[in-house]
């Protein structure tokens, strides 16, 4: 024990302020897993922990020390040391939790620091684009100044600057938003609630955050380990150490040879009483987190496809302006160009070096002028933009991110297979009828004291649950599963089961947990009464009825189970599942000691010629709305199929007051399958069956991922639910894996791409929603910068062959490509689904990502534009009469209202969007600073009224442009 506490002490004794009396109180949580005594009522002075030495502490539990945990007395020892009473956990007084957060620390790991907008912003300089436009604005800086003078020379290179970093800027916040929005994600993900016993208390809400060293926490399958520490009681834990060892497999945790749980690490299967030991940075998991940078850099299949496109664009951009550079340095050296005064511009050996590099510095400014019209560079961060505004979205409808993907991959889903409990049904559980024998049973009274004794059993000893009550006449407080709550209210409230007196009364000495495979639990234990070894199931009820030869009647009377009372049964459990109970039964068998194996730990518990008590059912009705959601989702195209583990009856009655079934369908067996049979089809069967299935009841996780599977493979783009560990296969094989906030487990939250934090299936109908609006407001947005890419490019490259000018220089590009299209990309963002998306088939995944109604509707309104603006180009002198500056203006004005009135076409009008015409009226706005009030800077003249008229009157005609085109088949 010197290993560990600085003080050699023999006994834990006179480390505990104890006091000379100790009041047992009347109520108190009473786990239906803990056998260990209760130990004494601890009080904590400021210098109790003084005397620990936490680093021999933190090695002993890492290092999985045996031998130094026996030095320091055991558990218990530690458990003394750490003033923690194992029965009734710590006090949990503000004080105390405080002391120990000062001797050991918190539950917290320090984060990477994150990633600064500065960090962002010079990723954003580095892209290729901007570096060419820095790299000519240098250029132009210098020989403007040359030319004109510091004075004037330097307005056109600093416009260019200033263009770019507004560029950089947008881009930069943009990813450091999307980061941001991240990192508050995480936050509320790694946010888990355990339970923990405080003052005999257990809190199932208690923040990962907030265990202190010396709690008490309770862990089952598929919980994350919150913390090191030591086993204190429990049974058939199996621990997941992979995330810490790198090693496959289950390793036990047991009192004996192994009981030391590792933070971080997940339980597979069982259930435990931890003592915690050490937190945060003094556990391995915390070091090896403190690591871990929560910056992501996951593209999705969208961003992907869309640099593919951008990049193809680029490259043919590239090459027009290549073509025109050729063109423009022969036209020029073979003395084919004149100047602002008509004359030669090259004359071999007399022209002035620096007046040809300014002429060889224009030329290339026109090339790069070609590729920056051609490059859609504000597509990207169009996506980023339209991502970020979906996931912020999709959280305020319940819906938490986890892959970034899953925003778009949701609008792709063709087939959604949900879970029944919590997800179409409340979750709020309650025992309805109860049978004994084969009648029903209202009170208590009517049932023999034997048989009420053996129900007490197999409700306390088998149901991992807890009950606690303050003083005698306060409500009674259960914890646990909705199923398992159920279950303890029934039997104290019904038939006045005291769970304290019961556990006492007897000595566990093996259980098997209930899990999804089995759907059922036992327990094998000895009466401290008469020492009879008695064996209990609770269960599927036609599951334990299988495992029956025997049966209760309410006198207590043995009766045996023939065929024909085992239709009897039967038929009862049909009936209430008719109805939409669940059905649990309850079966119990005496045993003699040399047919239990007592020294064999890990023996099976007998499963044959059982007698069946009686039968529970609970009933979970469907969610308010469930039909009109999944009314919705049929609408959309989305087939809806129910997997649960039910029996067949109660899924084909849920199923149909949810809507997947109509009335008529209940009774086709490809319509509705069990878990069971849709195994045993041959490869091809499943193939040709699994798309009729609606229902499959009596399911395992392997059947659930199995028909994902044969989904996939048919072509359909699959959603799944889950939320145990065992539908961890499923969620992560399906193309969109949704866990369940409340129910799920940690492992199966780790294996999804969103959690619905509510359970909700109306949730899960709002993300299809989303993920189709991000599809196709990106496609909305790639129409946008098409055609202005397109009309500008056509125009720029027919005015340089022709008039050996550029007639959108860089500046000009810049605001309309990049300046002008993020703020339409900002205002589509800020938009939410329409109720248009819930009709219609799912967005295909094959598909172009420009459609032919998209090209139809880009060539249009670019053909029109680039007739505008050639005309203006070659006539608009004439037809206006003014200046060649003016007609420049004139030019890029219509441009960009052709954008903003392209903008509105794009949108659905809706009366309720005040971001989108916000954001619309600050791109008009800046259009009119632009041209009015920035003459040196954009190198533009200010407009009278009439032509202001003219521009909105030529710009207007998209929109009937637009009306008109709908009716061109394509």
């Amino acid at each position: 024990m010197s290993d560990i506490f600085l003080t050699n002490i023999n006994s834990v004794e006179p480390m505990l302020d104890e006091p000379t009396t100790v009041s047992k109180p009347s109520k108190r949580w009473r786990l239906a897993s803990a056998t260990t005594p209760s130990s004494v009522v601890l009080n904590v002075q400021p210098d109790a922990f003084s005397g620990i030495d936490q680093t021999s502490l933190n090695a002993m539990v890492r290092e999985k020390n045996v031998d130094q945990l026996l030095e320091a007395g055991g558990v218990a020892g530690v458990a003394g040391a750490l003033k923690t009473d194992i029965k009734n956990g710590i006090g949990g007084a503000v004080d105390d939790v405080a002391l120990r957060q000062a001797a050991f620390g918190s539950n917290t790991y320090q984060r990477q620091p994150a990633k600064s907008l500065i960090h962002f912003a010079v990723e954003a300089c580095k892209d290729l684009t901007n570096l060419v436009l820095l790299l000519c604005a240098t250029l132009s800086l210098g020989f403007g100044i040359k030319e004109q003078g510091l004075k004037e020379g330097w307005y056109d290179s600093a416009s260019i600057f200033v263009a770019v970093l507004l560029v950089i800027s947008v881009s930069a916040v943009s990813n450091f938003w999307q980061n941001r929005q991240f990192q508050r994600l995480s936050k509320v993900s790694n946010n888990i609630k355990v339970d923990v016993v405080r003052n005999g208390r257990c809190d199932q809400q208690t923040s990962i955050f907030d265990i202190v060293v010396g709690d008490v926490v309770c862990v089952k399958s598929g919980d994350q380990v919150p913390a090191d520490g030591l086993f204190l009681d429990g049974h058939s834990l199996q621990v997941d150490e992979s995330s810490m060892t790198g090693e496959s497999g289950y390793v036990e945790v047991n009192s004996d040879q192994n009981p030391f749980l590792l933070s971080g690490t997940k339980v597979a299967d069982g259930y435990a009483r931890m003592l915690v030991t050490s937190v945060g940075m003094n556990t391995t998991w915390g070091q090896t987190m403190s690591t871990i940078s929560g910056h992501t850099n996951e593209h999705t299949p969208l961003q992907a496809r869309l640099h593919k496109l951008t990049s193809s664009i680029g490259k043919v951009g590239l090459a027009v302006a290549f073509l025109v550079l050729v063109v423009l340095l022969v036209r020029y050296f073979t003395g084919n160009t004149e100047d602002e005064n008509g004359n030669q511009e090259f004359i071999g050996s007399k022209t002035k070096v620096v007046d040809m590099v300014n002429s060889v510095v224009r030329i290339i400014e026109a090339a790069v002028s070609i590729v920056i019209a051609a490059i859609p560079e504000g597509l990207s961060l169009a996506v980023t933009l339209i991502l970020a505004s979906s996931m912020e979205g999709m959280m305020a409808d319940q819906a938490m991110v986890r892959k970034l993907s899953a925003c778009e991959t949701m609008g792709y889903a063709t087939t959604i297979c949900t879970d029944k409990t919590g997800v179409l049904t409340l979750n709020q559980m309650k025992v309805t009828k109860f049978w004994l024998g084969q009648d029903p049973v209202g009170v208590s009274s009517s049932i023999s004291t034997n048989l009420l004794n053996l129900i007490h059993q197999g409700v306390a000893l088998n149901t991992f649950g807890s009950v606690y009550r303050a003083t005698s006449g306060s409500k009674f407080e259960f914890s646990g599963s909705p199923t398992r709550k159920a279950i303890l209210s029934w039997a104290v409230r019904k038939l006045d089961m005291d769970m304290e007196t019961t556990k006492l009364s007897c000595t566990i000495l093996h259980v098997e947990p209930f899990n999804s495979e089995k759907k059922r639990s036992g327990v094998s234990m000895r009466s401290n009464a008469d020492n009879t070894i008695h064996v209990h199931w609770k269960g599927a009820a036609e599951m334990i009825l299988a495992m029956c030869s025997s049966y209760y009647d309410a006198s207590g009377s043995m009766k045996d189970l023939d065929d024909g009372e085992r239709m009897k049964f039967e038929q009862i459990i049909e009936g209430m599942a008719s109805r939409s109970l669940r059905c649990i039964a309850f079966a119990h068998k005496q045993i003699p000691e040399e047919d239990h194996g007592i020294g064999v730990g890990l023996q099976k518990l007998k499963e044959d010629n059982l007698t069946l008590i009686g039968l529970v059912g609970i009933e979970d009705p469907c969610r308010p709305g469930v039909r009109e959601a999944v009314e919705t989702c049929r609408c959309a195209g989305v087939d809806v199929k129910m997997i649960t583990g039910d029996n067949i009856f109660i899924a084909r009655a849920i199923a149909t007051d949810c809507g997947i079934l109509r009335p008529d369908q209940g009774t086709t067996s490809e319509v509705v399958v069990e878990g069971e049979v849709f195994r045993k089809y041959t490869p091809e069967e499943r193939m040709e069956k699994v798309g009729k299935i609606r229902v499959m009841a009596r399911s395992s996780p392997f059947d659930k991922h199995l028909m994902v599977q044969c989904l996939k493979q048919k072509g359909h783009v699959v959603a799944v639910t889950g939320d145990g560990t065992y539908d961890a296969p499923a969620l992560m094989e399906a193309d969109i894996g949704l866990c369940m906030g409340i129910q799920g487990t940690q492992v199966a939250k780790e294996s999804s791409d969103i959690i619905i934090l509510d359970d909700n299936f109306d949730s899960i109908a709002r993300v299809f929603m989303w993920g189709r609006f991000v599809h196709y407001n990106v496609q909305k947005f790639i129409q946008l910068q098409l055609t202005v890419t397109l009309a500008a490019l056509v125009i720029n490259v027919v005015a340089v062959v022709s008039a050996h000018e550029v007639l959108f220089d860089v500046l000009s590009l810049l605001w309309l490509t990049l300046i002008l299209d993020t703020l339409c990309a900002i205002a589509l963002a800020t938009q939410q689904p329409t109720k248009d998306l819930k009709e219609g088939p799912p967005v295909s995944q094959t598909q172009p990502l420009i459609t032919n109604i998209m090209w139809r509707n880009i060539l249009s309104q670019a053909v029109y534009q680039i007739v505008v603006g050639l005309t203006l180009n070659f006539k608009g002198e004439s037809i206006f009469h003014v200046n060649e500056k003016v007609k420049n203006t004139l030019i890029l004005n219509i441009s960009a209202l052709c954008q903003v009135f392209n903008l509105v076409n794009a949108k659905k009008l809706e009366k309720k969007n005040k971001l989108f015409w916000g954001t619309t009226g600050i791109a008009i706005v800046l259009e009119v600073v632009a041209v009015e009030f920035l003459k040196k800077f954009g190198d533009t003249e200010r407009l009278s009224w009439g032509q202001w008229a003219a521009c909105i009157g030529v710009a207007a005609v998209s929109w009937p442009i637009g009306f008109l085109i709908k009716y061109i088949p394509v």
